[in-house]
């Protein structure tokens, strides 16, 4: 054996969703420290980046009822002291700045010498892998969102025309299943709302036969949602195979190019049960249909594991083939109502004045703290993923609680700590309750969860 990688030994640590808009050095908590330890000690670490990284005056802001988030440039320095190695940028708030955003994180993070997935100046390029160079070999990652605005992913370039700098997408559709009685009722206010008739005029313009739907006796578009007649009610989603089999090429390619393969894929969409029910995303359990079956795909294509977040809420794991699948890590740095300017729709949005202030934006928008994310504990509670390959099969997979502060000021919550006692035995239980369904059993010894393997 010539070189060390090839023992197929790695240690991988994954983490959540990073927005950043405050200095990490600092502080010397010593379970701060020991997490900081944990992340430098392993051979990578990887985390998703959902920020837009500028200066004032890169890129212009887009609409968003959510954060416009921004990081500035000098606090990638920091995420490299933490020790993040390689980072996905394929998410919502990637394009919160527009182009001249998406432009601008990319200009940042190579010059920082980050090596990164899920954005580019055209679509190949966002959907090819960022690698990265390891001891334990060299680790690839490709990064895809199913959660983005329209227009926000990028576009392929043609001989006669430039590409669009944007998100990597992996686009899904959901279809409605109603009974009869149901299914009368949408034909019927389709009808007298003139909707049909919008329907026969978008055909006669310029949109394709995939924009305007397909109609039938049993199945029906309805104020831009798809409808099926069917025995009863319920709700599918299923990817779209065109990003599918192009995500699903540039995984196959990433494991041709490198030793270690992730996947990092952001998705806000849950599966349906709890619809009915849930008060808040905080009850919504299980993830959307098509992203268990879009991440066993993946790893069945190449990848050796499947990272995900999005909802700001940890969600269940399995072990598929061999191979880990994270629904959600939840967050790792969770500093968004920190960042210091709002676009001015924002605050008019709420009805504040030209004088208001981010601080009188954050308070409205949050009714003081008491609904959104500030109001729960799982928004801030969540788990770091460390991943112990020998000779190449899954032979460790430990979870480690993090505590982010929920309860504390604004100027100090966001900022993660390794969790004890009863806080991490809160956030490892809800992970071991979520992940049952996937017949995935974890055992809890002290702070720190262990994922039984075959």
């Amino acid at each position: 054996m010539i070189y060390k990688s090839s023992n197929g030994n790695i240690r991988i640590v994954l983490a959540g969703d990073v927005m950043l808009s405050r200095r990490l050095t600092p502080y010397d908590e010593p379970r701060y420290l020991e997490l900081v330890e944990l992340l430098r000690g392993a051979d990578l670490s990887f985390a998703n980046l959902e920020t837009t990284v500028r200066n004032g005056g890169e890129g212009l802001p887009n609409f968003t009822q959510g954060t416009p988030m921004s990081t500035p440039p000098a606090l990638l320095e920091d995420l490299k002291w933490m020790g993040f190695d390689l980072l996905g940028c394929a998410n919502n708030h990637a394009t919160d700045y527009g182009t001249g955003g998406v432009q601008a994180t990319i200009s940042h993070l190579t010059d920082a010498g980050i090596p990164f997935a899920g954005i580019g100046n055209s679509l190949a390029e966002a959907r090819s892998p960022g690698y990265c160079d390891t001891a334990a070999g060299r680790v690839a990652v490709t990064a895809a969102t199913s959660f983005f605005r329209i227009g926000n992913q990028a576009a392929d370039q043609r001989p006669d025309a430039s590409g669009r700098p944007g998100i990597n997408p992996l686009r899904f559709s959901r279809q409605y299943e109603v009974d009869d009685a149901g299914f009368a009722a949408l034909r019927r206010l389709s009808a007298e709302l003139g909707l049909d008739q919008e329907h026969i005029r978008h055909k006669a313009q310029f949109y394709s036969e995939r924009e305007t739907g397909h109609e039938g006796d049993d199945h029906l578009s309805f104020m831009g949602a798809a409808f099926r007649r069917g025995n009863g009610f319920s709700v599918t989603t299923r990817v779209n195979r065109e990003d599918a089999e192009a995500n699903l090429r540039w995984i196959r390619e990433a494991r041709r190019q490198a030793d270690w393969v992730i996947f990092s894929f952001h998705s806000h969409e849950f599966g349906n049960a709890g619809a009915m029910t849930a008060a808040t995303d905080v009850d919504m359990e299980e993830p959307a249909e098509f992203a268990t079956s879009f991440a066993r795909e993946a790893i069945e294509a190449g990848a050796d594991i499947v990272a995900g977040h999005g909802p700001h809420l940890t969600l269940g794991l399995e072990v598929y083939k061999g191979k880990p699948i994270l629904y959600s890590l939840g967050n790792f740095i969770f500093q968004n109502d920190t960042i210091e300017r709002f676009p001015a729709e924002a605050y008019q949005r709420f009805g504040l004045s030209f004088e208001a202030t981010p601080a009188d934006f954050l308070d409205t928008r949050t009714n003081n703290g008491t609904k959104g994310f500030p109001a729960s504990a799982e928004f801030w509670q969540s788990y770091a993923a460390e991943c112990v390959f020998e000779q190449r099969k899954l032979a460790g997979l430990r979870l480690l609680p993090l505590d982010l502060g929920y309860g504390t000021s604004r100027a100090e919550r966001g900022r993660p700590i390794l969790a004890s006692g009863d806080a991490a035995r809160f956030i490892l239980e809800r992970i071991q309750r979520l992940s049952r369904p996937f017949g995935t059993e974890i055992t809890i010894e002290g702070d720190i969860g262990y994922v039984r393997l075959n």
